[in-house]
């Protein structure tokens, strides 16, 4: 005797299932529950929760992909080359995925050979069995020792390297590419204000004076080296690894007639020679040296800066499951990337001989940074893709909402840690932190 099969709920009657109901069984088994969001294959058919955000598989490429490499760097390959897309909010889409995961417990499961038999014939039915597709070209393809000289040069030279023209449209005239310190919960604070507050709160947190000599290292587009010379009349040796980043700041200090008071250095961190600076400044750059390099990094900012002189490190955290900020991150946007959680920098930074006297969490202000570069990307769309082509804007998309939501979810943090080198009798002259320092940072 034969059993009539019930028809699923979105398979027109008397017809086969379409890709999408194959598709969404695949997904229930990779995911180990059922799929959170709406799915549309490329025949037309759709799949799961009605009113959820429709991701649109546009071709058995995609699936292809997954197979050949499953999890989040398949599905970030997939996107940025347009084979999979999410109708409307990418945003939302992605916050329900990391819901679904959080509330419903949706995790990979082992696969077993059972599990792999029937995905393997699924793929078959759905023709999308085949040859492995080459990475797209905005992929990074690093060699090379870890954290090598030349290999951290290429990786560097990856992200910062893209264009000065590429980070002038994103950014705001101040060219800095971290969080900023956002003033008040004014929307229609700009971004460039907040950049602004943030380089003026370093440089009170380093207690800088005219004349004081500062070590700007992982200086980028210069944004803090400019300030502090112009605002504070202070001595900048700045660095960086990128030679795009060198010869803009090169540029921007001979604009400003500051070739008295700063010093450009396109060279690794690691070649900085000499000493006794009064300020040691490190921006979003620690992340980037790598774990088992991170010591001789703090001993060299402690070994650089004078006794009594102060250490601000402005650098992101996260938790132990995902150090270098995942597949996606780690392939296309900052290679050998490795952060940790807050403690355990302060842990290495003392270590280092330094004294640990401020730390401030600026999460919230990442969340509001990075939702403002996303806006400029969308409204100045067109001009991206002309610039860099549509995948490379597609990657920086996924980056830039994937990104806010970390900070937004816990999932990623930010700090300013303020350190000074005591002397060897431990006198250090740094006072608790001042009200002073926060004391009209909204009319810079």
């Amino acid at each position: 005797m034969t059993t009539a099969r019930t028809p699923r709920p979105d398979a027109p009657r008397g017809l086969r299932p379409g890709a999408a109901h194959r598709l969404a069984t695949l997904a229930r088994d990779a995911l180990g529950g059922p799929l959170p969001v709406r799915l549309r294959a490329w025949d037309g058919s759709e799949a799961g929760p009605a009113d959820g955000p429709v991701v649109v598989l546009r071709s058995r490429r995609a699936l292809r992909r997954l197979l050949w490499e499953p999890g989040e760097l398949g599905l970030a390959q997939a996107y940025v080359t347009g084979e999979i897309d999410v109708e409307g909010d990418l945003a939302e889409g992605l916050r329900t995925m990391w819901a679904a995961a959080r509330e419903r417990g949706l995790h990979a499961p082992a696969p077993s050979a059972a599990r792999r038999a029937r995905a393997l014939g699924s793929a078959v039915r759905l023709g999308a069995v085949g040859p492995r597709p080459a990475p797209p070209a905005s992929q990074a393809r690093l060699r090379g020792g870890l954290h090598s000289r030349a290999r951290d040069r290429a990786a560097i030279s990856h992200h910062y390297d893209l264009s000065n023209d590429f980070y002038r449209l994103l950014l705001d005239e101040s060219m800095a590419y971290s969080c900023g310190y956002w003033t008040s919960e004014d929307p229609g604070l700009a971004p460039a204000e907040a950049q602004r507050a943030k380089l003026e709160l370093v440089c009170r947190k380093l207690g800088l004076e005219p004349g004081a000599r500062l070590l700007d290292v992982g200086c980028g587009w210069g944004a803090l080296t400019l300030h502090a010379a112009e605002h504070h009349k202070a001595r900048v040796t700045a660095v960086t690894l990128a030679a795009e980043q060198a010869a803009y700041v090169r540029d921007q200090v001979r604009a400003r007639g500051l070739e008295d008071r700063v010093e450009v250095l396109c060279q690794d961190y690691r070649d900085i020679t000499g000493g006794g600076y009064d300020a040691v400044c490190t921006i979003e750059m620690g992340e980037h040296v790598g774990d088992a390099e991170y010591p001789a990094f703090a001993a060299a900012l402690s070994r650089l800066v004078r006794p009594r002189g102060r250490v601000l490190v402005q650098q992101m955290s996260r938790g132990r499951t995902a150090p270098g900020g995942g597949a996606f991150i780690e392939a296309y946007i900052a290679p050998d990337m490795h952060m940790r959680p807050l403690g355990e920098t302060v842990g290495l930074l003392e270590d280092a001989g330094l004294e640990v006297r401020s730390v401030e969490s600026l999460r919230e202000h990442y969340v509001r940074t990075v939702q403002a570069w996303h806006r400029t990307l969308e409204e100045r769309w067109p001009e991206f893709v002309a610039l860099v082509g549509e995948e490379t804007a597609r990657v920086w998309r996924l980056y830039l909402v994937g990104g806010a939501l970390a900070f937004e979810e816990r999932r990623m943090g930010v700090d300013q840690i303020l350190a000074v080198r005591p002397t060897r009798e431990g006198r250090g002259d740094l006072p608790a932190p001042p009200a002073g320092w926060y004391t009209g940072l909204e009319e810079r």
